[in-house]
């Protein structure tokens, strides 16, 4: 079993120093800290949890905050979870969901009792009414999202607005000039969340600044929500000839939707949508999308919650960029 001591040797340091880079009771300068944490990592060190518990008055335990609202995609939602989750036990913590929509007194019940160590918040609104307690409370949290002020907090996502417009940019490359986003359900909207909101706002600006017609359409679960959406899309624009499709349980209904109205993908309809690179490859035509980054997301925002434990400094906000990768459902404006 690899003992501090071992670490500390490995990484040339005294064994209170690593004692420290664990524990976050001293200030250790950066280069040292990450010769410690590349030892650990190499080494395997996995700390005696009750102890350092005991030790550093800590509980070792992230809480992710999860609300399940109506509107959410579950299988993606997790992504995020497992992420978290994967990420937090390189860092010997445990991961306390919570899934209730309990708001402030969710948050202040956690804060309270001591039950974990700083918190992770997803489904952020842009008015959110959580955000004067986040900022206000003891342990350091680190939101999933963002809200439309986010001064005083620590917020990572992937770049939504950039999303929107390079979706567009990829069509109007193509030639296509009238286009829709076919949106999350509309009570995600009505909410104010800030992806939905985010790639609605990049998508519109986008197209304005192309001169392409556009228009956003939320689109509600089902079957025959989908093929309701299609049929009143192509009735109000017959000049359609693209959609992004920001939807990720809508995607497979709309894109049967759309070919038995007989627009076919992509020789009549190019497709382009924001959702797993999974979800976009197991259509029957493989659709170009902007994947959704849980992994990194989850991993990123349990790095920063425990640069905060420790003392260190992070960056208010992390935006990452997004990629686009062309496929079989995209081809030039006939």
């Amino acid at each position: 079993m690899v003992k501090i001591t071992d670490v500390a040797r490995h990484a040339g340091v005294s064994p209170s120093t690593v004692s420290y880079v664990l524990s976050g009771k001293r200030s250790i300068s950066a280069a040292t800290r990450q010769r410690v944490e590349d030892s650990i990592r190499e080494l395997g060190y996995r700390p005696h949890a009750p102890a350092r518990s005991l030790a550093s008055s800590r509980s070792n335990v992230l809480a992710l905050v999860m609300p399940l609202r109506a509107g959410i995609h579950m299988p993606v939602q997790m992504q995020f979870a497992a992420s978290v989750a994967t990420a937090a036990r390189g860092y010997d913590h445990d991961v306390l969901l919570l899934t209730e929509e309990e708001g402030e007194d969710g948050l202040r019940r956690v804060a309270g009792s001591a039950l974990a160590d700083g918190l992770i918040v997803m489904d952020i609104q842009m008015q959110d009414p959580r955000l004067p307690l986040l900022r206000s409370l003891r342990p350091p949290a680190v939101l999933i999202g963002f809200p439309a002020e986010a001064d005083g907090l620590t917020c990572i996502d992937l770049d939504f607005t950039a999303t929107g417009e390079i979706c567009v940019d990829h069509l109007a490359r193509l030639g296509h000039r009238c286009v829709a986003l076919l949106g999350s359900p509309p009570e995600v909207y009505a909410r104010g969340t800030g992806f939905a909101r985010r790639t609605a706002a990049g998508f519109t600006a986008a197209a304005r600044r192309r001169g392409m017609a556009s228009t956003v359409v939320p689109v509600a679960p089902g079957e025959a929500a989908a093929r309701e959406t299609a049929e009143r899309l192509l009735r109000r624009h017959p000049g359609l000839s693209a959609v992004v499709v920001h939807n990720e349980s809508a995607l497979g209904p709309l894109l049967e939707a759309f070919q038995r109205a007989g627009m076919r993908v992509p020789e009549d309809l190019s497709v382009v949508a924001v959702c797993p690179d999974e979800t976009a490859g197991s259509m029957a035509v493989p659709v170009s999308s902007v994947a959704i980054p849980a992994a990194e997301v989850g991993e990123r925002s349990v790095e920063l919650l425990m640069a905060q434990l420790a003392g260190r400094t992070v960056p208010d906000a992390t935006l990452l960029p997004p990629r686009l990768t062309a496929r079989a459902s995209t081809a030039p404006h006939p």
